[in-house]
């Protein structure tokens, strides 16, 4: 089966497939690690449902709260951790198209989590091309990891290679575009390309995206800085994957908001039904008649913008109160350090 046909009969749809992130909090052995196995799977299993409740797509799960990152083998406790995360998130969305990216560039322990919790896709960094990352040097994947999955019996798992990755300097590969690098990722055999901004949370282009779209028969997804106000330029994406624009305030760490989870999904779901997004194989995609046409699906969209206009209003007002308290503080501080200066203090 070609890897178009494959990624439409995974989710259901050919374009627009909306795949939310799961930063997983920081696992037992990294510097920023506080919290139990325990808690760090019921924290995953609760965002997990919040997904499920908006409409998302699908969840791809990741082991982001491990900065800094170490890069090829992040140690076997890691994957350990993420087989466990991803089990439990398994069993939390049974229908759901599944994935996991193990950070940094550890391919093949994501393959060997994937195969083990019965996930679906692996999103995959340096395919094609060694990089300079900012864990360090990453070299090209494809040859090992195609044969690695092979050999596990694991070709069902679909291998979504990012393009140019993000938090990396490409010097060393100044002189072949995108283009050509998405080009020699579908001769690689790879079953979809990823396209970001240059760091999380930063907006991909959409030239690159229409540019790359015209040269592959791979299906290609935006990997970074989706977000409810640009959501409509990437109407040719075959899937969106997002994860900081629905956490509070934008922010990848930040604790994960149903309101702009929802708001998302609601904006996404006008395009589709102002035609923006295709439908899945056959032309039947999933959530194509989600959201009303025409003027109607323009209406949720601003609507959308104004919710997420408030939170961030809120938010606002939220920090500045914080600010008047902290200025409070500091005066009554200098009023005291004064009263001490002229020994009034008995």
């Amino acid at each position: 089966m070609e890897a178009a046909a494959r990624f439409a009969s995974l989710f259901g749809r050919s374009n627009g497939v909306v795949i939310a992130m799961i930063h997983v909090k920081a696992l037992p052995g990294t510097p920023r690690s506080t919290l139990p196995m325990a808690d760090i799977i019921a924290e995953a299993r609760r965002e997990a449902e919040i997904y499920k409740a908006v409409g998302v797509d699908a969840v791809l799960v990741e082991n982001m709260g491990d900065v800094p990152y170490v890069a090829g083998c992040p140690g076997p406790e890691v994957t350990a951790a993420m087989t466990a995360v991803c089990c439990s998130l398994r069993r939390a969305l049974p229908h759901h198209p599944l994935g996991v990216q193990v950070l940094a560039g550890a391919n093949h322990q994501a393959l060997a989590v994937a195969l083990a919790a019965g996930l679906d896709f692996v999103r995959v960094e340096g395919f094609v091309f060694a990089h300079v990352a900012d864990e360090g040097l990453c070299q090209a994947a494809a040859g090992p990891l195609l044969r690695e999955r092979r050999r596990l019996g694991a070709d069902r798992i679909l291998l979504l290679a990012d393009i140019k990755k993000k938090h990396s300097a490409h010097a060393v590969t100044a002189d072949v575009g995108v283009v050509d690098t998405a080009l020699a990722a579908q001769f690689f055999l790879a079953d979809g390309v990823v396209l970001t901004g240059r760091a999380t949370a930063c907006a991909t282009s959409a030239t690159q995206l229409a540019e790359v779209r015209a040269a592959v028969a791979l299906p290609v997804l935006v990997g970074s800085g989706v977000t409810l106000a640009n959501v409509g330029d990437y109407r040719g994406a075959s899937g969106l994957i997002v994860g900081s624009h629905l956490k509070r305030g934008g922010a990848w760490h930040a604790e994960l908001s149903p309101q702009r989870a929802g708001d998302f999904m609601d904006a996404v779901r006008a395009v589709r039904g102002a035609g923006g997004g295709a439908g899945g194989a056959g032309g039947a995609g999933a959530g194509g008649g989600g959201g009303a046409g025409g003027t109607g699906g323009a209406l949720e969209a601003v609507e959308a913008l104004a919710a997420e206009a408030l939170e961030a209003l809120a938010e606002a007002l939220e920090a500045l109160e914080a600010v008047e308290a902290v200025e409070a503080l500091a005066e009554a501080l200098a009023e005291a350090l004064e009263v001490t200066r002229r020994g009034t203090i008995r």
